[in-house]
């Protein structure tokens, strides 16, 4: 599976944008839930069909991911 990654380059409260590293696309949002959702969209606006291929990530310094799409399973906690 590929990778665009989505750099936040502006942030401010109630408003982020972000520009992918690869791609000629900027978003923006006023949370980084909506910014994970606009930067999907775009993505799809984008590459059409092919954008099931790509996993999408958001980031705001060189080296640590703010969030990332990805299927979440919860585990069994055992209470005794």
């Amino acid at each position: 599976m590929r990778e665009v990654v989505f750099r936040v380059v502006a942030e401010r409260p109630g408003h982020l944008e972000a520009q992918a590293e690869t791609l000629p696309i900027k978003i923006s949002a006023p949370t980084l839930e909506e910014l994970q959702h606009e930067a999907r969209e775009a993505l799809i606006a984008h590459l059409g069909a092919a954008h099931g291929t790509y996993r999408v990530r958001v980031r705001r310094g060189p080296a640590s991911a703010v969030s990332t799409i990805r299927s979440i399973r919860s585990s069994a906690v055992l209470c005794s």
